[in-house]
C-alpha cells in the first residue's frame, strides 16, 4: 500500500447523469467531481462516455456502495479490480466507501447497515480494510453511515470511538459525512459537536454534505431535499476544527436544477471564508 499526503481539492460535486449535459456545455465553477462508482463499472456506453468528457475538465473521486466491508462474505475481488481499473481510467485521487455492511449470503440489502462497537468488529473490518488498500495500492476512505437501530452489544462505546479505533488501526482515511452525524445524533440522542471533538484531525480527507427528511420524532438520510441550517452550523463547526478538508455536496434523489446545488456549494466556499476568514485555497 502506498501512503500518500492527498490534495485539498476545494469544493465539489456528486456527479449525476441529471446535469450530464450542462456540466460539459458550460463547464461550471466546481472544483472538482465525486463519481458514484458503481454507475461506471460497465464496459461501454453512455456512462462512460459522459465521464470521459467530463474527466477531461475536472479531477475526481470515487465513492462506493458495494464494497460491504463489515459482511462476513468474502471480499468480492473481481468488484475490486473493476474499482482499480475505474480509479485508473479516471486518474481518481482517492476511493471511499461506506463503513457498514450491505448484505450476506450473496444477498444485497440495498441499505448501508451498521456494526456493532464491538472489539471482534473492529479487528473484522480493520483486516479487511487492509486487504483492500493492499490490493488498490492506496489508502482508501471510510465514510460514518447514519443509523437509526443500536446493538447492545456496542455497550457503552460511541460511534465516534469505533469509526476512529478502525481508521488507526486500518491506517485508512475519513470521509466524514456532516448530515450523517447530524441525523444519527438525533435518532440516537448524542451531541453531535461530541463527535467531531473526538475524531483525529490528521484522518479527516472529505466532506459530504446532505439533505435528509425530518418525521419530527427521527430523521432519515435521504439526499433529497436541500440542506437544512442545523447541518450548515454542524458544517462551520467541523471547518473551526479540521480547517482545509475538501467538501461536496450530495443529491441522490429529487434531482433538481444544477444551478440550484451550486448554489447551496457557494453557501458552502461562504460558511467556511466566515469561519477561517480566508478565500479558499487550493494545492
Amino acid at each position: 500500500m502506498t501512503t500518500t499526503n492527498l490534495p485539498y481539492l476545494g469544493f465539489g460535486l456528486g456527479l449525476r447523469k441529471e446535469h450530464y449535459k450542462e456540466i460539459i456545455d458550460t463547464k461550471p465553477d466546481v472544483d472538482w467531481f465525486e463519481v458514484l462508482t458503481e454507475n461506471y463499472l460497465i464496459p461501454g456506453g453512455k456512462p462512460l462516455y459522459f465521464l470521459d468528457k467530463i474527466h477531461q475538465d475536472y479531477p475526481m473521486v470515487m465513492h462506493g456502495v458495494s464494497l460491504s466491508i463489515g459482511s462476513t462474505d468474502p471480499l468480492n475481488m473481481d468488484y475490486l479490480k473493476q474499482v482499480k481499473e475505474l480509479a485508473s481510467r479516471i486518474d481518481a485521487y482517492w476511493i471511499s466507501d461506506h463503513l457498514c455492511w450491505t448484505g450476506l449470503g450473496g444477498i444485497n440489502a440495498h441499505d448501508l447497515l451498521p456494526l456493532p462497537y464491538t472489539e471482534e468488529a473492529i479487528n473484522h473490518v480493520v483486516e479487511r480494510i487492509q486487504r483492500v488498500q493492499d490490493f488498490l495500492g492506496r489508502q482508501i476512505l471510510m465514510e460514518n453511515v447514519s443509523s437509526y437501530i443500536t446493538y447492545k452489544q456496542s455497550g457503552d462505546v460511541t460511534e465516534w470511538e469505533f469509526f476512529t479505533e478502525v481508521c488507526e488501526r486500518a491506517d485508512c482515511l475519513m470521509l466524514l459525512d456532516i448530515n450523517n452525524i447530524y441525523v444519527s445524533a438525533i435518532n440516537h440522542e448524542f451531541d453531535p459537536e461530541d463527535y467531531l471533538n473526538n475524531i483525529p484531525k490528521q484522518r479527516v480527507q472529505q466532506y459530504h454534505l446532505a439533505g435528509h427528511s425530518d418525521y419530527t420524532n427521527y430523521v432519515i438520510d435521504t439526499h433529497d431535499h436541500a440542506i437544512v441550517d442545523s447541518v450548515w452550523q454542524l458544517y462551520k463547526k467541523a471547518v473551526a476544527r479540521f480547517g482545509d478538508v475538501s467538501t461536496m455536496i450530495e443529491r441522490d434523489d429529487n434531482i433538481p436544477p444544477l444551478q440550484d446545488i451550486l448554489d447551496e456549494l457557494q453557501k458552502a466556499k461562504d460558511l467556511k471564508a466566515e469561519v477561517t476568514g480566508l478565500e479558499p485555497h487550493y494545492e
